[in-house]
């Protein structure tokens, strides 16, 4: 959604670096440029006039004019400022003291309000609690059978006495699902509400009559992100006519300018909770405004991929994956299925990849890849014997042609993932021998004498400069980090699940209709 944006950003910035010291002149410029920037993407107004006012008054104070670096101080600026028109620090769901805590949901129809629903409620459920959804939307045709649908998906039980499609009356719905949540233990409660075509006294006075009804301890706007400034007025309405305590942005997938989401936390002073990201009940996350930040100005969002990490790979596959380093086992095709598969519970590897830093200048090709490599990859490792995936050198020529035959792909292509797989191999001991594990990382000293050089004289000791025993090196020396810095520093102090390796991706060889696997 913010990738126009985004890209007007990354273009401004890149005038500013390798200026050693910016003037009133480059400042005033560059604040013209956001202006238009946030102008064009919809953003409201007002929040653009106090956002650009922010940035101004303090790109000339001295933070900046004292900064060995005066145009990455800019950008640390506005990253602030942006998330600072975001929210500040994310708010959590407040619970009631006494069970059951009522959320009541509600947005004009279309905004994705019932789809929202049903992923709160998967949500819920995933973070040990038992919800109850509620179906008092007895307005749109089918939206009672809708919400029983996504609570049989997410396996949360559905209260729907009345059928709905124009009959039955939604408040004494939503009272008496108080009741029937607390015979039947549910300690939180979803009232999905009636939507509207557009604001109007009757759909108004409905929701505060359920409002009364039920005294829901959070009153959630759900907010289309495609909309632009109508929802951001839409949202002030339904503040002033029955009072809501937080806001969802839904379809934050699309591909419209984002100026809603960038405008409704400045406009209606509520926080925004979660935002919706797709049609699957787990497109659905907790808003970060750092991390919504950091992805508008194409810096990624590290610790989003380390959480989706961490959901996908079961604990069983970290345990295991953990032993088999520290124990010097050896990496085989079924572990490398198994990270592949688990990689794909992440959803689509254009979206994981993006959340990596410096991946906002790769947009073209990320558009362009397509999952559907992986599945030729799963074909052709299920087409093995059990000991051809442990054991994959006895994999001969024949061998070759029956798994091409076996899972639909060419020989070539068997032979690509095999060479690929060997140099994962390779990696992974490599990585085993850095880490000071058993059975990593020591190559045998040769007679030859390219050999004998400094470092592996006597002894066969491996060298250990940058890029030693990496396969095909890198240009330049392998990147090192200073002494004393933990890896896991440069995700945040988070780590990355045991085990988990993002698939290397050749971008020059992954095209449209590309035939090329991970490796």
């Amino acid at each position: 959604m913010f990738d126009t944006l985004s890209d007007r950003l990354s273009g401004i910035f890149t005038k500013l670096r390798g200026k050693g010291r910016l003037t009133d002149a480059d400042i005033d410029a560059t604040a013209r440029e956001i202006r238009l920037a946030l102008l064009e993407a919809d953003v409201a107004l007002p929040v653009v006039k106090g956002f650009i006012a922010a940035v101004k008054e303090r790109a000339r104070s001295s933070e900046v004019s004292q900064a060995l670096n005066p145009a990455q101080q800019i950008i640390k600026i506005v990253n602030e400022e942006l998330i600072n028109v975001l929210g500040g620090e994310g708010r959590r769901l407040q619970f009631a003291k006494q069970p059951p805590t009522v959320i009541m949901l509600a947005g004009l129809q279309g905004s994705g309000k019932t789809t929202l629903a049903g992923k709160l409620a998967r949500w819920l459920k995933g973070q040990g609690h038992q919800p109850l959804l509620v179906a008092a939307d007895l307005q749109r045709p089918n939206a009672v059978g809708q919400l029983q649908v996504l609570g049989g998906r997410a396996g949360v039980e559905v209260y729907a006495p009345e059928p709905g499609n124009g009959t039955g009356d939604p408040v004494q719905v939503a009272r008496a699902s108080i009741e029937h949540a607390k015979r039947a233990a549910r300690d939180i409660v979803i009232v999905d509400t009636a939507g509207r075509l557009g604001i109007d006294a009757e759909m108004m006075q409905q929701a505060a009559d359920i409002r009364d009804a039920v005294s829901p301890d959070e009153v959630i706007f759900v907010i289309d992100a495609m909309v632009g400034q109508d929802a951001v007025r839409t949202a002030e309405a339904f503040r002033d006519g029955v009072g809501i305590t937080g806001v969802v942005l839904s379809k934050l997938d699309g591909d419209a300018r984002g100026g809603a989401a960038l405008s409704v936390r400045e406009v209606t002073g509520q926080p925004i909770l979660f935002a919706s990201t797709g049609e699957k009940l787990e497109d659905f996350d907790v808003f970060h405004p750092d991390r919504m930040a950091s992805r508008i100005l194409g810096m990624g969002d590290v610790l989003t991929l380390i959480e989706q990490a961490e959901q996908a790979f079961d604990s069983d596959q970290k345990e295991k994956m953990t032993a088999k380093l520290m124990g010097g086992e050896q990496f085989t095709l079924d572990d490398f299925l198994d990270q592949l598969i688990a990689v794909r519970r992440m959803g689509p590897i254009a979206n994981v990849l993006a959340m990596m830093p410096g991946m906002g200048q790769m947009k073209d090709q990320l558009a362009e890849l397509d999952d559907s490599h992986f599945d030729r990859v799963t074909a052709i490792i299920r087409s093995m014997t059990p000991g051809e995936r442990t054991n994959p050198k006895i994999i001969n020529g024949s061998r070759r042609a029956r798994i091409a035959n076996g899972s639909g792909v060419t020989v070539m292509d068997v032979n690509q993932l095999l060479n690929r797989f060997a140099d994962a191999q390779k990696m992974m001991k490599q990585m085993g021998g850095m880490m000071g594990l058993p059975g990593g990382g020591r190559r045998k000293a040769t007679k030859s004498p390219k050999n004998k050089r400094k470092g592996t004289k006597g002894g066969g000791r491996p060298r250990t400069g940058a890029g030693a025993g990496l396969p095909g090196g890198f240009p330049g020396g392998m990147p090192q980090l200073p002494p004393g810095m933990d890896p896991n520093d440069l995700a945040g102090g988070q780590g990355l699940p045991p085990g988990f390796k993002l698939p290397k991706i050749d971008f020059n060889k992954l095209g449209k209709g590309g035939d090329k696997g991970p490796r």
